[in-house]
């Protein structure tokens, strides 16, 4: 995986679910923490809540930028629990249909994601204009743009953030990720060319953790809250047989490593 693929999976699934990884746990009655972009009539009761998120960056050297934004899309089981597919859109106006498929539905979305340009100034503003009624904050997610962040690209060299004048930049922080031609505008404020460490296994949904103790906290969970574990969640499920499968080699590099 490339390093923007993989910083840019690790802030869409921050979060997601946390350790033991399951349903039950208090701590996963409450999740889509990080990003959300509300329809904007739950916003205005609930300010804090935006349905805007703007990224603005300096571009030099270059005419040309392409941009791309992610988020996740909740979707809800048969059984009341939730997962969420990914999204991933260019430019223009947002308006993905309400459906359901194997036991799982969600609903519409609709929105813009607006790109424009003032002197070397980049400024890309999401917007969800979902139509929404009612105080229910879990309903509101439903319709929410969950872990929203925006990818730039181009073959001129972006300004670090930290460097740039005079930009504005709203829900979101955009950094420089491999070479000045990538930024990444993450509601996780990140620093300049973040790396997954090398020695990771794979996604925990909780960077700020360290794996190596994330992974024997799963490795102790009895027989019957790893099947629970198991049944809670596809990703739940990964993560059990990815750490099961670990050797002792791979769980001694997750010691501690030197830089």
């Amino acid at each position: 995986m490339d390093p923007l693929r993989a910083i840019a999976d690790a802030v869409l699934y921050e979060g997601y679910l946390l350790w033991p990884y399951r349903r039950t746990a208090l701590k996963n009655q409450r999740r889509w923490t990080f990003g959300g972009v509300f329809p904007r009539a739950f916003s205005e009761v609930h300010p804090d809540d935006r349905w805007r998120m703007r990224t603005e960056v300096v571009l030099q050297g270059s005419d040309e930028v392409d941009v791309t934004v992610r988020f996740l899309h909740v979707v809800v089981r048969e059984d009341g629990w939730e997962e969420a597919v990914e999204r991933e859109l260019a430019p223009g106006p947002i308006a993905i249909a309400a459906g359901s498929e194997d036991g799982r539905s969600w609903e519409a979305l609709e929105g813009a994601i607006d790109v424009r340009r003032t002197g070397d100034h980049v400024i890309v503003e999401i917007e969800n204009t979902t139509p929404f009624s009612g105080d229910d904050r879990q309903a509101a997610l439903r319709r929410t743009f969950c872990s929203t962040h925006t990818v730039l690209r181009s073959d001129g060299e972006f300004v670090p953030a930290t460097e740039a004048e005079g930009c504005r930049n709203e829900g979101t922080w955009p950094v420089p990720v491999g070479d000045l031609h990538t930024m990444l505008s993450s509601p996780i404020i990140l620093e300049d060319f973040p790396q997954v460490a090398p020695e990771s296994p794979g996604d925990l949904f909780d960077g700020g953790e360290v794996d190596q103790l994330l992974v024997l906290n799963i490795l102790a969970l009895t027989d019957s809250e790893k099947a629970e574990m198991r049944a809670t969640d596809p990703h739940a499920r990964e993560i059990l047989e990815r750490t099961e499968a670990l050797t002792p080699e791979q769980l001694m590099r997750l010691h501690g490593t030197l830089r």
